[in-house]
């Protein structure tokens, strides 16, 4: 499940740079945001979570397939709901609701990788944020180690995301 990657001194100053910004952020009391503006799209789909809507996660605890009628474009990428009411919801705070890792396998990030291919059905909502997960035995894997691997895939995201814009994982 997990890959390992090597670390380079570019890719280092990307994760000391975004340490520091961490570090000035989490002072001046804000936040940082990891379900950020890269986003896995699938394939094929072209669309968040691969249809899926990221609202039902938390209101239903299931997996919803959404719907192109009720659809909001956020950040580039096209995200469909079941209603409008969860279109709503999203839109008035689209961070709440965006999956961790930009929608990424969260065990394969754990592990310095990725894969695209993850299993809308296969997600677990820990202390309130969205992970998607490769198959349903990873995610309870995943829910089973969450306090060990959590950290290890927050401290990994930003090289993982960094190597996906430069489209090194394909």
């Amino acid at each position: 499940m997990f890959k390992a990657v090597q670390v380079n001194s570019k890719h280092m100053t990307r994760v000391l740079a975004f340490t520091a910004m961490t570090g000035m952020a989490l002072v001046a009391g804000v936040v940082p945001v990891l379900a950020d503006g890269t986003f896995n799209t699938g394939y094929f789909e072209g669309i968040a979570i691969k249809g899926y809507d990221t609202v039902a996660y938390f209101t239903e605890n299931r997996a919803v397939k959404g719907s192109e009628e009720y659809s909001y474009e956020w950040l580039g990428t096209p995200w469909y709901f079941v209603s409008a009411k969860h279109r709503d919801l999203f839109q008035s705070n689209p961070v709440k609701y965006a999956p961790q890792y930009g929608g990424y396998c969260a065990g394969e990030v754990v592990g310095g990788s990725v894969t695209v291919d993850i299993d809308p059905e296969a997600f677990k909502i820990i202390d309130g944020k969205l992970y998607l997960i490769y198959d349903k035995t990873d995610a309870d894997d995943f829910e089973a180690h969450a306090s060990d691997y959590i950290p290890k895939a927050d401290a990994n995201w930003p090289e993982v995301k960094a190597e996906l814009e430069q489209d090194l994982f394909n």
